[in-house]
């Protein structure tokens, strides 16, 4: 089996090259990147296998080495700006960035006939009362990021005998990686934790609940799709726990440390409360089991380590 990922030196992205080798039917991975976060180092670290890797720099807006790949049978598409507070003061960037690139990948797999595993987000639900899955009829997007993953699911869904594919709604993705970023909750979380800086909580939002997806669940989900060949033209939900604001922060408390929590009464962006079913998927023999306060740990210990005092 022949793979591209895109957004390799992402937080997926180098977690699932850094683990890759578990797939034993991949033979051959291309690895594309725009080097957006700087983070080039992460290729070094990748362990050496039989499974032969050719790195590509190139940008999916404007692709210029992406069509001359051949031969690909699954395309996993990672590459996206994925900070959905920023992306409301910055909409037109988001549009062409996720949804430009996601539309060239969308007409290189219609050209070559790979497959596609496409990455959306359970954000797409918004703020819910009740359990949402995905036979839910109400979708309520709060951020142009939530609204383009919407819109990526309605186009792929339009593009069903055209293109095999599976799309994910991922939960916001819990634990350490290469290309970790910080703008979520579990990492900015313990990040300010270990330095010492407050965390801004809106005073309404601590009983809110959230889907977590663990970055090793995140990994079984690829392994399980490609191991399988799963590619049923389908939307999935995926994700480990449903936990609230104030369910992480006591997470953070019982690994002994005091994180410095400030409520403000400032709305803060994106304070959203949804809880989300994951039956679906786990009817097909995927089971996603992970905990989220074990992320919780290793992120901190991680951050403990460069951070003495």
């Amino acid at each position: 089996m022949r793979v591209l990922i895109t957004g390799c030196l992402g937080h997926i992205g180098s977690y699932l090259v850094e683990n890759i080798y578990k797939i034993k039917k991949i033979k051959k991975i291309y690895l594309l990147d725009n080097i957006s976060n700087n983070k080039f180092f992460i290729l070094s670290n990748i362990k050496k296998t039989n499974q032969k890797k050719i790195f590509i720099y190139d940008d999916l807006i404007n692709p210029k080495h992406l069509f001359k790949i051949k031969n690909i049978d699954v395309v996993i598409h990672l590459a996206s700006t994925t900070d959905a507070q920023n992306s409301v003061s910055n909409e037109k960037i988001y549009i062409k960035n996720n949804l430009g690139s996601f539309n060239n990948i969308v007409k290189y797999c219609k050209k070559t006939k790979a497959k596609l595993i496409h990455i959306s987000s359970t954000s797409v639900y918004g703020k819910q009362t009740e359990f949402v899955d995905e036979q839910s009829k109400f979708l309520n997007p709060q951020s142009p990021y939530a609204e383009i993953k919407l819109k990526e699911e309605k186009i792929l869904f339009k593009c069903k005998n055209k293109i095999k594919y599976v799309s994910l709604r991922f939960g916001t993705i819990a634990g350490p990686s290469n290309g970790m970023r910080f703008h979520t909750a579990v990492n900015k979380f313990c990040l300010n934790t270990i330095i010492k800086e407050e965390i801004p909580v809106w005073s309404t939002a601590l009983n809110q609940y959230r889907p977590y997806l663990s970055i090793n669940d995140a990994f079984k989900t690829f392994k399980f799709i490609l191991d399988k060949n799963f590619f049923p033209n389908d939307t999935f939900n995926i994700l480990s726990e449903n936990k609230t604001v104030n369910q992480i922060i006591n997470h953070i408390k019982n690994y002994g440390y005091n994180p410095k929590i400030k409520m403000t009464k400032s709305p803060i962006m994106n304070q959203l409360s949804y809880k989300v079913k994951k039956n679906k998927i786990e009817s097909f023999g995927l089971n996603l089991s992970s905990k989220i306060k074990n992320d919780i740990e290793k992120t901190l210990k991680l951050f403990k380590q460069i951070n003495h005092d």
